[in-house]
Order: structure tokens, then C-alpha cells, then sequence
């Protein structure tokens, strides 16, 4: 039977495990197309896992992507949870129980790491004060180069604005670790897309902190999403052998 994986748990964190070797059904999640979800215990954690068919394989979109991120969701209630990435399968009950035996220390280091831990995610949008000069009377190999320059330096400016945005930050919201990408979007904005980790007894103030970032910087767009299961912040093992679809 082939598995479709959500995410790892602690075992006890659910109480129904206590007692037993093979997998359980979750009561009250459904995961991707309405399959039963399973607990399924690995030494001291839990895999929350659903059969998953050949048939269900052909038909994951955008809508059985959302459900992947609603179980994890569903899970982190409950849980300090590692997600797997959408899509993630085991061939049969051997292959998932030997990945997890071969990475065990690494995911149950994570798990310590993340414990009592959320993720905020905050983005930020400006305009973009770096446009493109206006053409002047030069040759085509003027132009290229002076393109060439121009764009260098536009380039540089705007990895400092966002380098000075993101210390504020930082500053302000004062997060244990922090992932920060920074783009021009096609309508010539700056989006800096942030997930900071917080000690979940700190969401209210984090919100608090936020509504006043709101109202200090005027010049900013800003939307905040969270708590959501610490993505961002999973430390991955580059020789598991974790997808396998």
C-alpha cells in the first residue's frame, strides 16, 4: 500500500498511540480527497500518513495542495510537526518506517528545536525608487553598456533598501530566526516576503507589534499571516530519501 505523507509528529502527542505498532486512524482529519488520515507510529514520533492510489496521484492540483497545508495545519494544533513537501510518498509500510529509522536523530533534533515554536509570515510591499533612466542620444554599444551599469546600480540600491527594511525588522519584531527573499513584482513594486520563528507564547504580542508597524510605516503595504507550522525554519536532510513519488 503506498502512503501519502502530511507531516512528522511526536508520538505522545496522541494518547491512542500509546499502546500500539501499527498505523491509527486520526479522527476528525480527512487529507487529500477526502482519504482517511492514519497516525503512524516510528519510535518515539508519528507519521501522519493517507492511502494514496495511482488514481489520486494522477489527479493532485492546486486544490489537493491546499489540503496537504490544511492536515499540517489540522496537526500543528496538536503538535510540534516537520511537513513534508506536497507530494511526498511511500511505496509501503517498510520504505516509510526505514526513512524515518534512518533519519531518526535528525528529525528528532528538529523537533526539539521547534517545540513550542510558530511561524509569522509577513510581507512587505514599496515602491520601487530605482526606476530606468530615460534614453539618451548614444550609440548601440553605448547604450548596452550604459544599460549594462545602470542596471548593476539599480540592482545594488535596491539590495541595500531591502537590506535597511529587513533590520528594521528584525528590530521590531525581535523573531529567533528569520528567512527573507526580496523581488520586483510586474507592477515595478518591492515585496520582501518574511517568515520570522516565534515562541508560540508570544503570537499576541508579535499581532500587537505589527499593528503598530502599520501605522509607523506609512510608505509600506504590509500583510501578516500566521501562526502556521514552522515551514521555513525545517532543517532538511540532503541524503533522506524523503520523496519518493
Amino acid at each position: 500500500m503506498t502512503w501519502y505523507a502530511y507531516c512528522i509528529a511526536e508520538r505522545n502527542a496522541f494518547p491512542e498511540l500509546c499502546r500500539h505498532r501499527r498505523p491509527m486512524p486520526l479522527v476528525g482529519v480527512s487529507g487529500l480527497f477526502g482519504n482517511q488520515t492514519f497516525l503512524f507510529p516510528a519510535s518515539d514520533l508519528a507519521v501522519i500518513v493517507s492511502e494514496h492510489t495511482p488514481e489520486d496521484a494522477a489527479r493532485m492540483d492546486q486544490n489537493a495542495a491546499k489540503d496537504h497545508a490544511r492536515v499540517i495545519a489540522d496537526c500543528f494544533k496538536l503538535s510540534t510537526v516537520l511537513p513534508f513537501r506536497f507530494g511526498t510518498t511511500f511505496a509501503d509500510d517498510d520504505a516509510l518506517r526505514r526513512s524515518v529509522r534512518s533519519n531518526q536523530r535528525h528529525f528528532t533534533a528538529n523537533v526539539e528545536r521547534l517545540r513550542g515554536k510558530a511561524e509569522m509570515h509577513l510581507k512587505v510591499l514599496m515602491d520601487d525608487t530605482c526606476p530606468g533612466n530615460a534614453e539618451r542620444n548614444m550609440t548601440v554599444g553605448q547604450q548596452y553598456l550604459t544599460s549594462l551599469r545602470e542596471s548593476a546600480a539599480r540592482q545594488r540600491e535596491r539590495q541595500s533598501r531591502a537590506r535597511a527594511l529587513s533590520v528594521q525588522m528584525h528590530r521590531m519584531f525581535l523573531p529567533l530566526a528569520e528567512e527573507i527573499t526580496c523581488k520586483r513584482t510586474d507592477s515595478g513594486k518591492m515585496l520582501l516576503d518574511i517568515a520570522h520563528l516565534i515562541d508560540n507564547k508570544t503570537v499576541e504580542r508579535y499581532q500587537n507589534k505589527y499593528s503598530s508597524a502599520t501605522l509607523e510605516m506609512k510608505e509600506c503595504r504590509m500583510q501578516l499571516s500566521g501562526p502556521w507550522p514552522p515551514y521555513h525554519f525545517v532543517q532538511r536532510h540532503s541524503a533522506s530519501p524523503l520523496h519518493n513519488a
